[in-house]
Formats: structure tokens, sequence, C-alpha cells
């Protein structure tokens, strides 16, 4: 049915806490299964389902086909240690510090109780 946090009618965030399940789980489903104009039905069942058929599957596999038989057959089945460059660390510092400026906004994010929606 739809959720409605009211009549206890859903999965929410402190909930989904509570199951153990973790959060990079949630992402993933969440993102699967958004609305794109139209409302969308969650399932315990379908969460085990995407999680074991798209992200694990689908993860194996590309790690597994793409990442593994590159190793083997470009580097004799050894990743050599990385030799950074100048212009990879200013990337890499470029990089974190995007990253954190990303987590800093999403700790800002928080669910407003009652007015049904973000602030």
């Amino acid at each position: 049915g739809k959720f409605s946090k009211s009549r206890g009618v859903g999965v929410f965030g402190d909930m989904a806490k509570d199951t153990g399940i973790p959060a990079d789980i949630w992402r993933f489903y969440l993102l699967y299964l958004r609305p794109e104009g139209q409302d969308s039905a969650f399932s315990w069942s379908d969460l085990m389902l995407k999680n074991n058929s798209e992200l694990l599957n689908n993860l194996g596999n590309f790690i597994n086909r793409l990442a593994g038989m590159f190793v083997c057959k470009f580097f004799g089945g050894t990743v050599p240690d990385m030799v950074l460059t100048p212009d990879d660390k200013r990337l890499l510092a470029r990089v974190t510090l995007e990253l954190r400026q990303y987590h800093q906004l999403l700790e800002k994010v928080r669910w407003v109780t009652g007015a049904g929606g973000w602030s």
C-alpha cells in the first residue's frame, strides 16, 4: 500500500537502520526503484531480489569478468604498486575536497518531521 507515516505503513529511516541492512544497499534499491512520474511500491521480497540479482550478480560479474580478467591479462594476475605523479596527487586532492564538501552538504539535509518535506 501507499506509505503513510501517520498510519505506520511503510519503512522509514529509523526502521531501515534497525534492519541492519547496510545503508549502501538501501541507497541502491531506492535509486533503482525511484519513481519517474508515478508512485512506486516497496516490498521486502523485491528488495532482496534486486539486491541479489542486480547489485550482487551484476557487480560480481563486472568485477570478475572485467577487472579480474584485465589484471590477469595485462599484469600477470597481480595488481602492481601504484606510483602517483604530481598530476595524480593534485587530482586526488581535488576529488577529496569535493567529496568532503559533498558529505558536509549531505549532513545538513534533514527530514522535517511533520512538515512532509526536506529542508
